[in-house]
Formats: structure tokens, C-alpha cells, sequence
């Protein structure tokens, strides 16, 4: 199987800024895709996006920051036809070897998604993007450029980093001096977010682009406030089931790490 990965023009160097993850997939993975917190992640959205009409049936999907392809993949292995891109040619080539060992059909592009609209790509039914907002230098921008990639009467579905969870976390954990610094690090790290988004503006930027927000979900309500930290490995299961049952009421939804917004284009 082939994979397909064009490289980013000289014309968007000043997105640059964007986050990339090129030389440090491995360690991704196995901090992030590979923990309780990854397997959370990976139930809730594929839940969420299997109970939904649009994928009731094969259909086209793009996933926008698509990484590792983990959720893509699934999709996949359920008859659609999946487009990953992403800024980072390591994490696609990692998603193209995953997809050739189950032998699975996926396209490939290496592009941000600033790229995706100015290229004038054909719209899709079902667009994705997970935890790509919180790494951008202007996540308003980029809910508008996703409308743009999706057909009038599609679905997006959108996780951010949800700002309220992390300051209630550092709270808990007694980070107050990070928190009244606004969870602004001296010193950043790769590996986390950097720039945690207020769930009212995100809420705020889907209904100027265009959106309708026909659900909402969070993802991790309870995992990170754990006080034994063991019991998201030793006892993810009843973790899991507790997740599933509570995250989509209140006031669980808000305080989940990531927010899960199903958008409808109008």
C-alpha cells in the first residue's frame, strides 16, 4: 500500500509555530497513546462517533492532525475511507505502517490545515480533529478552516484541551502558584499542551464559523483526579465504565481534560 505525504510550501512558513512532533513519536506514543489516559481518549471518541447516523454506513472521512492514526484506523477497519494529514512525516509514516501490518487502505498527507483550505481540497461528509486546537497559534482560525472542509450538513468532531480542568487540577494537586501564573510554565514542555482553550470560546468560535453544537462530552472526568494515581491502570475497566456513564452530564462534562464537541455545518 502507498502512502502519500507532500511537504509544507515555503508560503506557510509563518504557521510554523504550529506544534510538530517529528523525533519525539515514540515517546508520544508511549507516554500518551499507550496509558489509561490514551485508551480513555480512544473509547469515548469512538463511542461518540459510532452512535452517530453519518457513520452508519462507509463514508468519507478526513482527520485533520491525525497523528499515530489510532482512532482512524478503527474507522477504517469499519469499511470508511480515511485521509489522515498531519505536520509531523514521522507520526504518518508510523500510521502507514499500522495500516499496511492490518491491511488497511488510508491516505496520507503531510500538511497543516491552513494548507488543506488554501489548496481548495473537496469537501467531506465527516471531518475530525483531536488535540491539534490547543497546539495552534490561532485555533479560531482554524475551527473557520475546518468548516471549509466540511460539506454543508456534515459532521465535525472537535476535542480541545479544556483550560477550566487543568487549573481545577493543579488546584486539587496544590500547583497554585502555576495557577495564579495563569498554568503558564517558565519552561515549557513538549509534551503537553501549551496553550489550554476556555470552552465558552471555543463554543463561541464553532458558532461564527458555522456551526451548530449538537453535543457534548468529557473526555477524562475523572482519571486525572484521582487521588491513587495506581487505579488508572489497576482498575481502568470500572474507570472506563464510570467515564462512559457520567461524561456526558453535568457538571462531569465540563470538568473532563478535553472537551468532545460534535459540530454540525450549516
Amino acid at each position: 500500500m502507498s502512502i502519500l505525504i507532500i511537504r509544507p510550501e515555503v508560503s506557510v512558513a509563518k504557521k510554523m509555530q504550529d506544534q510538530s512532533f517529528d523525533g519525539i513519536a515514540g515517546k508520544f506514543a508511549k507516554n500518551i497513546y499507550d496509558t489509561s489516559k490514551g485508551k480513555l481518549r480512544q473509547a469515548v471518541l469512538l463511542r461518540d462517533l459510532l452512535e452517530r447516523p453519518e457513520l452508519s454506513r462507509p463514508c468519507r472521512i478526513l482527520d485533520v492532525g491525525a497523528g499515530q492514526g489510532q482512532l482512524a484506523l478503527e474507522l477504517a477497519s469499519r469499511g470508511h475511507q480515511l485521509t489522515l494529514t498531519d505536520l509531523s512525516a514521522e507520526m504518518l509514516q508510523l500510521a502507514q505502517q499500522r495500516a499496511d501490518a492490518q491491511q488497511l487502505q488510508i491516505e496520507c498527507h503531510q500538511l497543516p490545515l491552513q494548507q488543506l483550505t488554501a489548496q481548495g481540497w473537496p469537501a467531506f461528509p465527516v471531518v475530525l480533529c483531536h488535540a491539534v486546537l490547543e497546539w495552534l497559534e490561532q485555533p479560531a482560525e482554524a475551527i473557520a478552516q475546518l468548516r471549509q472542509l466540511v460539506a454543508p450538513g456534515g459532521l465535525v468532531s472537535l476535542m480541545f484541551y479544556n483550560k477550566d480542568a487543568k487549573r481545577l487540577s493543579n488546584i486539587i494537586y496544590g500547583n497554585f502558584n502555576y495557577v495564579l501564573r495563569d498554568l503558564t510554565f517558565k519552561k515549557k514542555v513538549r509534551l503537553s499542551p501549551q496553550n489550554p482553550l476556555q470552552p465558552e470560546l471555543v463554543a463561541l468560535w464553532c458558532q461564527q464559523a458555522g456551526f451548530i453544537i449538537e453535543q457534548k462530552t468529557g473526555v477524562r472526568c475523572f482519571h486525572d483526579y484521582l487521588r491513587d494515581r495506581s487505579e488508572q491502570e489497576t482498575e481502568y475497566e470500572q474507570l472506563l465504565q464510570v467515564e462512559l456513564m457520567f461524561n456526558r452530564q453535568e457538571p462531569y462534562a465540563s470538568l473532563g481534560r478535553y472537551q468532545h464537541l460534535l459540530l454540525k455545518a450549516v
